[in-house]
């Protein structure tokens, strides 16, 4: 296995999750969840309509026996979930006929097995959107205290020279559109803890266009103050900007554009301005760089929601349920 995952499949063995997979019948969650039973450490759930799901199993060639699948038609605890969730929503007036209806999406259903306690925690969005499964965690799940936003990292793996790993985290590329000065000192916070869990020691770089007040721009200001605001709000983790991409990772330009940083030249940690920015960067690293790229993963959320790429892949699918279950 690679990267950290031997350390996260330890971590679980000793103490087994449960997780949703809100898409039952597609064949790569199925593929996945034929590993997952295999093994000792991840239980899984799969949604969906029983007859459907072992069809397509069987038609695809995936032994998913002793899986449990749940069908959110024949839910022996629909009732409950429905009240619960009326008392979630009850200052948008839900009622309990709007309840029954919204409940009957796998995305809202899911997410409200992991409200209940029956999982511990979810993975979705291989056949719809990140807002499909961000929008039911943050209705009925919210941010974690102290949090405002939610927002999102991915972690970019790719082997060195030296045989060990090379190991960046970005953010946030997938949910903010154009975050605040104080929603990226957040996002820089939860960047930090995430990256930590995946062997990062993180050094942090704000990335702009301009570097220490080479350029002007209203991004490049956002980006210095907020830099600024998270050195003090974090002062035992490294952070600097605004800095290019450049000088944050060679240490040759770092020398010349910004000498006197602890940062410059050796960032692994990567705040962007937006999510233009960021999906962008995280992108050209995957593609060109050859990085191996796990997210986005879902940051801020009281609860371990996750989110897949619908052009992802089995593999992909079981590497980021292991790594939803571990962060859970």
């Amino acid at each position: 296995m690679q990267f950290g995952f031997g350390s996260m499949i330890e971590k679980l063995k000793k103490n087994p999750k449960t997780i949703v997979f809100t898409e039952g019948s597609d064949p790569r969650i199925l593929e996945a969840a034929s590993r997952l039973l295999a093994s000792n450490f991840l239980r899984p759930i799969l949604l969906g309509n029983r007859g459907e799901i072992e069809a397509a199993a069987e038609d695809a060639g995936y032994n998913i026996r002793g899986a449990n699948i749940i069908d959110p038609e024949n839910y022996d605890r629909f009732d409950e979930m429905v009240e619960l969730f009326v008392e979630l929503r009850k200052s948008k007036g839900v009622t309990e006929e709007q309840a029954r209806k919204t409940l009957s999406a796998s995305n809202y259903f899911g997410t409200m097995l992991v409200k209940m306690g029956v999982a511990d925690s979810l993975l979705g969005g291989a056949t719809y959107s990140t807002a499909d499964t961000v929008r039911p965690a943050l209705q009925l799940l919210k941010t974690k205290p102290g949090n405002t936003v939610v927002s999102s990292c991915f972690i970019l793996v790719r082997p060195s020279a030296t045989g060990e790993n090379e190991v960046l985290a970005m953010a946030d590329c997938a949910i903010n559109i154009n975050p605040s000065e104080d929603e990226l000192v957040e996002i820089c916070g939860e960047t930090v803890q995430c990256a930590k869990i995946f062997g990062v020691d993180p050094k942090v770089a704000f990335l702009s266009y301009s570097t220490l007040g080479s350029g002007k721009g209203e991004t490049v200001d956002k980006m210095r103050n907020a830099a600024a605001k998270a050195k003090a709000k974090y002062p035992d983790t490294p952070i600097t900007g605004e800095l290019q991409f450049d000088a944050a990772v060679d240490p040759r330009v770092a020398r010349t554009k910004c000498p006197n940083s602890d940062v410059a030249g050796h960032a692994n940690t990567f705040i962007f301005p937006d999510i233009s920015a960021g999906n962008i960067g995280y992108k050209i690293a995957q593609r060109l760089g050859n990085f191996s790229a796990y997210g986005p993963i879902l940051l801020g959320l009281n609860g371990s929601i996750n989110d897949l790429s619908r052009g992802c892949n089995a593999i992909e699918v079981y590497s980021m349920a292991i790594i939803t279950a571990a962060l859970a």
